[in-house]
C-alpha cells in the first residue's frame, strides 16, 4: 500500500510597511464611518429632521455642512497622506489626526437614548480601536539604527573629490 505523506504548506508572511498598515486602517475607518452615517439614517425621526432642516440639533446650513464634509474629507485624505508623505511627517499627521478623532468619534454619541447604546458602542468602539491601531502603528514605526544610517555627507564628500 503505496501511502502518500503530505506536508502541509506554511503560509508566509512578509513584513507588511508601516505605510500600507496605516493607509489600510484609514480605509477600514472611512468604511466604517460612512455606514454608520448611512445606518444612523434609519433611526426614527433623523430622515423627518432632515427634510425639516435640522440634523441632530442643529440647523442644516452651509456652514454646518462643510464641517461635515471636513469630518469625511480628512479621514479620506489620511488614506493618501499615510502612502505618500516622507516617515517623520507621515508618523506626526497620522499621530496628531488619529489623536483629535478619538474624542471626535466619541462626540458622536452625545444626545443618543439609551436605547441605541448598543448600537453606538459598536460602532464608536471599533472606530476608536481602529484610530488605537493608528496611534499605535505610527508609535511604534521603526527606526533605523545608528550604525545602519548611511553617511550621506560622507558620501557626498567623497564623490566630489
Amino acid at each position: 500500500m503505496n501511502r502518500r505523506t503530505t506536508t502541509p504548506h506554511l503560509l508566509e508572511s512578509p513584513p507588511v510597511p508601516v505605510q500600507a498598515k496605516l493607509a489600510a486602517a484609514w480605509t477600514s475607518f472611512m468604511f466604517l464611518y460612512i455606514y454608520v452615517d448611512f445606518f444612523n439614517l434609519y433611526k426614527p425621526g433623523v430622515v423627518d429632521g432632515i427634510l425639516n432642516g435640522l440634523v441632530w440639533r442643529f440647523e442644516v446650513s452651509p456652514m454646518l455642512l462643510t464641517v461635515m464634509l471636513a469630518s469625511v474629507a480628512i479621514p479620506a485624505v489620511m488614506v493618501v497622506l499615510s502612502m505618500a508623505l516622507p516617515a517623520p511627517a507621515n508618523r506626526a499627521v497620522n499621530l496628531v489626526v488619529a489623536s483629535l478623532y478619538i474624542p471626535y468619534s466619541i462626540f458622536n454619541a452625545a444626545g443618543a437614548s439609551w436605547e441605541w447604546t448598543f448600537f453606538y458602542a459598536l460602532s464608536i468602539g471599533i472606530e476608536v480601536l481602529l484610530l488605537a491601531f493608528v496611534l499605535r502603528s505610527a508609535w511604534k514605526w521603526p527606526r533605523i539604527p545608528a550604525a545602519a544610517r548611511p553617511a550621506t555627507a560622507a558620501v557626498r564628500h567623497d564623490v566630489r573629490q
